[in-house]
């Protein structure tokens, strides 16, 4: 399960998720992390939150990602614990058992913990007491059917325990050989550094598109000041700057996009003009409007000096095959600055969460 780093490998000629050689180099999470595909795959849509997922096309979704990667390259899955209640970390486990054996034992898995939920799927907090770290580690491992958790992580920052007693907790699981490597979510450059100061920290998972750069001022810098890698999620914004989003869409019942700022009203409606002029840029380009969004994501961390692996949400064969063709697309720096014109920074309506979540999140503190 080793790979080496900045070295092209072969990939798969044939099949709907295959990439040319020239385009898959493994990245590095940070300088205590693994090496991974220069994609991840974010799984929280296979169970939660985007109205109902087939559960066939999911299995074969995930299936087709281990295989998308090079022989002997890793792949990185990223879950919560509290995705459909334990269902996503329940579905991996199915994806991988019935996986061939090479491409099994080669995907890692990023599993987020400490949120709390009620029967009806409300969220009521986050737990990062040391015995809440153990607690949720011992479930997960019994779902994912695994001895370790690749890298382990806390949602969101619990305001009433410092971050060094949940980062100590998770640091003697690493000790205990339960968890290989330790990340963090969603937390600012402060709480960054103090969490650094306890242990190495692999990763920083936060949400970061062309609509979403807050990071960029200080918690990039940070990062990689650090020798912090960065998975970046939410690249195409849940769907929005996906180029197949559309006004008169109708959303699903519980779907979190009913209720997030940037859907809603006004907002869409200037959001998807950002998409609009965007997509002129793709088109110039002659690939699809989420392939130049992720091939933008792509080349930030190499533009900014930090190890970055987007995570891509999709979960259906189509939208992989789709998000996969980034890795063949090639920013000069004039496509650069004609994606920044289309979509400048800070030019979003609308906060990417409703209120009661963005205070949770100390990223943004």
């Amino acid at each position: 399960m080793t790979t080496n780093e900045n070295t092209s490998a072969s990939v798969p000629t044939s099949g709907p998720a295959s990439v040319p050689p020239s385009a898959v180099t493994a990245r590095r999470l940070g300088v205590t992390g693994p090496s991974v595909f220069p994609l991840g795959l974010g799984c929280m849509g296979m169970s939660a939150l985007y109205g109902e997922a087939d559960r066939a096309e999911s299995l074969a979704t995930l299936h087709a990602f281990l295989e998308a990667a090079p022989e002997g390259m890793n792949t990185l899955l990223d879950t919560g614990d509290f995705y459909g209640m334990g269902h996503n970390e329940l579905l991996i486990n199915e994806a991988l058992r019935t996986a061939p054996a090479e491409a099994r034992e080669r995907a890692l898995t990023s599993v987020k913990f400490g949120a709390l939920r009620t029967v009806e799927g409300g969220f009521t907090g986050y737990d990062g007491r040391p015995e809440a770290v153990k607690n949720f580690l011992a479930y997960s491992l019994q779902r994912l059917g695994r001895d370790h958790i690749d890298i382990y992580r806390i949602a969101r920052v619990d305001p009433g325990v410092p971050i060094e007693e949940t980062v100590g907790a998770i640091a003697e699981a690493v000790q205990a050989g339960h968890v290989r490597h330790i990340g963090l979510s969603e937390v600012g450059a402060d709480t960054l550094r103090r969490a650094a100061a306890v242990a190495p920290i692999s990763d920083l998972q936060i949400e970061y598109s062309l609509i979403s750069r807050g990071i960029e001022d200080r918690i990039l810098p940070t990062a990689r000041e650090l020798g912090i890698g960065v998975t970046a999620y939410g690249v195409l914004s849940r769907g929005l700057i996906s180029g197949h989003f559309s006004r008169d869409r109708a959303l699903a019942p519980g779907d979190f996009r009913g209720m997030s700022p940037r859907f809603q009203g006004e907002n869409l409606d200037r959001n998807l003009d950002l998409v609009e002029a965007l997509r002129k840029v793709a088109g110039d380009k002659g690939v699809s409007v989420a392939q130049i969004a992720i091939a933008w994501v792509l080349t930030q961390g190499p533009r900014r000096g930090v190890d970055l692996v987007p995570l891509v949400g999709a979960r259906r064969r189509d939208r992989l095959t789709e998000a996969l063709g980034a890795l063949r697309v090639e920013l000069t720096e004039a496509d650069l600055a004609a994606i920044e014109a289309a979509v400048p920074a800070g030019a979003a309506s609308g906060e990417r969460y409703p209120a009661a979540q963005m205070a949770h999140l100390d990223s943004e503190h």
